[in-house]
């Protein structure tokens, strides 16, 4: 009988780390790290600690979904940022092919600079303006220059029912506030974490089938989002109507949500006005639906 497939999840509690630990049970025998569990190591700020973890376990695939997130604390932070997003990458990279595995990493839209109205392909030259969009770039590099099986992710506004995101901060302020106001000079579309843990499911097991020197065709970079795109203010407005339509009870309304420049709201870090990304090499190459982003949301919201 041929041994299950073995495979490592590091973050496990995050957003997306969550989503994955249901979606990647059913290929192997998953073995799922958090940051702070005994025994295994699966703090990325620990580079020791996670070489030996690789070497413990020796996964056929580890799919990191770990990173530092804070934005704006990062800027003040560089060296753990760097640390977590990009050198601990590169460890399980390295890793992953001394023992033959597959690695799968995530990134973001923040790696480019959010210029102009087109939504970024694979091939644009990123132009990150944060230390969190640098130190994710730079992490994107590591993993592809030391593990030729990788599958590296780029997404954009990634929610959950589980943990903080945009919808969920806006929910809060429509229940404390009458009328409050959203930038409407940041475009993306929001990506569902369930969403992104499906597609790196499939694709897995996508190139899990293939014999190992076809399967090395599918490595690479992908950009993965979900269909349409919207401005940060009228996503509000739609997650504020959703809530009405629920019976959440709200202080404001949609009339009461003003649009605003980016401006207004100053920050440690840059954000990118431009977060559109094309996702057609990701859906061509594994015959993938993206669906649009309105049904996600809404299924969240009924879920919070």
């Amino acid at each position: 009988m041929t041994p299950p497939l073995k495979i490592l999840l590091l973050g496990k509690n995050g957003q997306l780390g969550w989503e994955l630990q249901r979606s990647l049970a059913p290929l192997g025998e998953l073995h799922a790290l958090g940051r702070g569990d005994a025994g295994l190591c699966g703090d990325l700020g620990d580079l020791r600690g996670l070489a030996e973890t690789m070497q413990s376990i020796r996964p056929d695939v580890v799919v990191n979904a770990a990173a530092y997130t804070a934005v704006d604390k990062a800027e003040g932070e560089a060296g753990l940022a760097r640390t977590v997003n990009a050198l601990a990458p590169g460890v399980l990279a390295e890793a992953a092919q001394g023992i033959g595995a597959w690695m799968v990493h995530y990134s973001s839209d923040y790696v480019f600079d959010g210029s102009g109205t087109h939504a970024w392909k694979e091939t644009d030259t990123p132009a990150p303006l944060s230390v969190y969009g640098r130190s994710k770039l730079e992490g994107e590099g590591l993993v592809a220059g030391r593990c030729a099986k990788h599958l590296v992710f780029r997404s954009s506004w990634v929610y959950a029912a589980r943990g903080d995101n945009f919808a969920k901060t806006i929910l809060r302020l429509a229940r404390e506030r009458d009328h409050f106001d959203v930038v409407d000079d940041q475009v993306g579309a929001p990506t569902g974490a369930d969403l992104i843990a499906d597609v790196t499911a499939h694709a897995l097991r996508r190139v899990l089938q293939e014999h190992p020197a076809e399967g090395l065709r599918y490595a690479g970079l992908y950009h993965l989002a979900a269909g349409g795109e919207v401005t940060r203010h009228a996503y509000a407005r739609f997650v504020v109507a959703q809530a009405q339509r629920l019976g959440i009870p709200l202080k404001a309304n949609v009339a009461n949500i003003a649009p605003t420049p980016s401006g207004v709201f100053p920050a440690p870090a840059r954000r990118p006005c431009n977060s559109r990304l094309d996702s057609t090499k990701l859906r061509d190459a594994f015959d993938l639906n993206l669906p649009a982003w309105q049904p996600g949301v809404e299924r969240m919201l009924n879920e919070c």
